[in-house]
Formats: C-alpha cells, sequence, structure tokens
C-alpha cells in the first residue's frame, strides 16, 4: 500500500484553443496545464478534472493522448508523466424542488472510469442540459434522476460543496438529502464538504453518519489546486483504486482531510448585501443587526445551525480532519517566498506536509517559518468570511 494526495475537483477554464467551458475560471485552467501544475509544483498525485462532459474538453483531452503525453488505464484514469492519475468527472447541476416548494439547485460531482464511458454521459446529459459545452449548465433533471444515469455508465455520484448558499443540497434545497435521492441515497457513498464546512459542523446531521467525507479545491485558477485535498492509502493510482479507498473497503482507505478552517470559506456566516459585512450573531438570523435590513445571503454555520438534528457525533470510523490554510492564503507569504520554498523542497506538499520547522527556516529564516508552521497546523485567529468573500487571516 501507499499514501497519496488527491484534488477531486479542479475546473476547467479554457480549452487549449480559448474555447470557454468554466465562465469564473482562469484561461490557464486547461487540461494539459493542470496535469502539469499537479506534478510541477503542487505534489499532487490524484487530480479530479470535472469538466470532461464538455465536448470541448473531450477534444482536448483525446488530443492529449495522441500526443503521447499521458495514457489511459484499464482500471481507469489517466496516466500523467507516470505520476499523476487524471479522474474524468463532470459537475452536473440538478433542478430541485427546494425549501418551501422552492426551486433550488444543487451540483453533483460524477466520475467516470474511462474517456468512452465519459463520452457516452456527455451525449446522453446534452438532452438534458441546453449548453453541454459550458461547465455546470443546470440540467432539467433532479438529483434522484441524475443517479440512474450516473449508474448506467458505471460512475460514482458524490454530492459538491453540500452547504453552500447557492449551489448545494443543504444550502438551499433540502434539510435532509434523503428526502431528495429517496431509495437511491444508498448510492451516495460520499460527500464533498466544501471550504465553508468541515468534518464537526456536517456531523450534526445524522443521516451523514454512513457517509464518507472529502475535500477538495473547487479550483477555479492554478494556484487554488490543492487548496484542500485528501490523503489517501491504496495499492496504486487508479480511478478503481481512488474510489475504494473513499469507500474505505478492501484495505484502501481515506487517511486525513486537509481543509481550510470554514471560517476562511466565502459563506461561513450570514452576510447583509446591503451593509456588506458578517453578521456574527446566534442563529436563527432573519434581518441585519446594523441596518435592520433583510437582503441576507444565509452562512453554512447558520444553515447547519438550523437544520442540524444531533450534536456533532462523529462515527467511529471518521477520517481525521485537519485545518490547513494554503501557502496563498497566509499572511506575509508571497510569490516570490513560495518560489523560494519550492525550489528548496519540490512541492507544495513537500512544504505543508513534509518540511519541518528546522527545514523551513533554513529557507525563509524564523518569522515566516514560524507563521507557516503555525498556518499549516491551522493555529492562526481568522475572521470569518460571508457573502462570497473569503475569511480573513489575523497577521
Amino acid at each position: 500500500m501507499r499514501e497519496v494526495f488527491a484534488d477531486l475537483h479542479v475546473h476547467i477554464g479554457r480549452t487549449e484553443n480559448g474555447k470557454p467551458v468554466k465562465i469564473t475560471g482562469a484561461r490557464s485552467l486547461n487540461f494539459a496545464n493542470i496535469a502539469k501544475e499537479c506534478f510541477e509544483r503542487k505534489g499532487i498525485d490524484v487530480v479530479g478534472i470535472i469538466d470532461c462532459a464538455s465536448p470541448y474538453v473531450i477534444e482536448d483531452i483525446e488530443n492529449f493522448l495522441k500526443r503521447g503525453e499521458a495514457y489511459e488505464l484499464k482500471d481507469g484514469g489517466i496516466i500523467y508523466k507516470d505520476k499523476i492519475c487524471i479522474i474524468l468527472g463532470s459537475e452536473v447541476e440538478t433542478s430541485e424542488i427546494g425549501i418551501n416548494g422552492k426551486k433550488g439547485a444543487a451540483h453533483n460531482l460524477c466520475y467516470f472510469k474511462t474517456l468512452d464511458q465519459m463520452k457516452e454521459f456527455s451525449k446522453e446529459m446534452s438532452h438534458h442540459i441546453k449548453n453541454i459545452t459550458l461547465s455546470t449548465q443546470r440540467s432539467d433533471i433532479s438529483g434522484y434522476d441524475l443517479v440512474p444515469i450516473v449508474k448506467k455508465y458505471e460512475g460514482v455520484l458524490i454530492p459538491a460543496h453540500a452547504f453552500t448558499p447557492f449551489k448545494s443540497y443543504y444550502g438551499n434545497c433540502t434539510d435532509r438529502m434523503e428526502k431528495i435521492f429517496k431509495e437511491n441515497f444508498d448510492f451516495i457513498k460520499a460527500v464533498e464538504l466544501g471550504l465553508s464546512a468541515d468534518t464537526y459542523i456536517a456531523d450534526e446531521i445524522s443521516e451523514l453518519r454512513t457517509k464518507r467525507f472529502i475535500t477538495n479545491s473547487d479550483a477555479h485558477s492554478l494556484p487554488k489546486i490543492a487548496r484542500e485535498y485528501n490523503k489517501l492509502k491504496v495499492e496504486d493510482i487508479s480511478f478503481e483504486e481512488v474510489f475504494k479507498a473513499i469507500e474505505g473497503i478492501e484495505g484502501r482507505d481515506i487517511l486525513e482531510n486537509f481543509g481550510m478552517d470554514p471560517k476562511l470559506g466565502k459563506y461561513n456566516r450570514t452576510f447583509c448585501e446591503d451593509c456588506q459585512r458578517s453578521i456574527e450573531l446566534p442563529p436563527p438570523i432573519t434581518k441585519c443587526d446594523k441596518c435592520g435590513g433583510t437582503n441576507i445571503t444565509m452562512g453554512v454555520y447558520d444553515r447547519i445551525e438550523i437544520i442540524k438534528d444531533q450534536e456533532s457525533t462523529s462515527p467511529k470510523n471518521r477520517t481525521p480532519y485537519h485545518y490547513q490554510i494554503p501557502l496563498q492564503f497566509m499572511p506575509k507569504v508571497g510569490g516570490k517566498t513560495i518560489d523560494k520554498l519550492l525550489d528548496a523542497f519540490g512541492t507544495e506538499m513537500n512544504i505543508l506536509n513534509k518540511a519541518t520547522i528546522d527545514d523551513l527556516e533554513s529557507v525563509v529564516g524564523s518569522d515566516l517559518a514560524a507563521i507557516i508552521d503555525k498556518a499549516r497546523n491551522g493555529q492562526l485567529h481568522i475572521h470569518s468570511g460571508g457573502g462570497g468573500n473569503y475569511g480573513k487571516i489575523e497577521k
């Protein structure tokens, strides 16, 4: 067995020819650049690229394989430089009947073993999505209806950033996912927590006691890859090995979840859109305590406090969750310092997980080494984010 790092939620911004895929994604985010970034800078062993149902991206993947830069594995996944395993995924936005009968939307991560399966999934979903070339366009089906389609092509479905206010099951669709998935709920083996949630918050919802948790970056630019990630125990890197680890079967496992403190997330606390400030009152919050207005965006923390049905209670097999601040978020750690660290230690994974504080001091000095060590151990004070604004780290 071996230990590997995995980030299973990375977007494509543009194709190699400049065609748009994820409108809010950076232009540099294409299939080849993501593979290169994971190999050269991040130290990520497994990356899930979740816009692969776009015919534009499929064309890029085919060209990538034809050029001999990578090859497909029998057990699923695409291998780059004999070191990085790329998992093919598609983020699908489903239409749900939400809270109080209102329409809601949720994002789902759908992963497939082979490029051929992804092509067939793309063809079928083109009947449910108006523009299949673009990432996460609203489909005309629910999560309940998506499950049999994913099953048809032997895929895996994981609810994405399950608690965020606008595009998630708990955020704006339901207080219990089982109400939407019904008998298909057993097909869901894992849930993605998202940047504004952690294990301890999620374990306040009892229906999740049988689900595994994963932590991914939802990267919309190359530097944000691996701002959250997972350590897996696998025999080797492939689609089959990765999802055995996520299920925790046959000796494979998720060893650790690495995530930002939820306070750093964009939607941690309820936010007044008029005052442009987070409202840090005990929930439920129905109006701004400053202006009295009701133009507010419900935060993840406040939403879970309303819908939870137990105190945080983790099952015995729950994966340990470690707070970790990405290098790009650390105070006084700029681009030149990061390049210096990368020259010394090779990859961000080495800096965050392997370099000792003495190693760091020898490269950047004692003051910066202390900041990095506190940040990677979740020991810096954070002011909560909200309303689409990241939290702030106290310097």
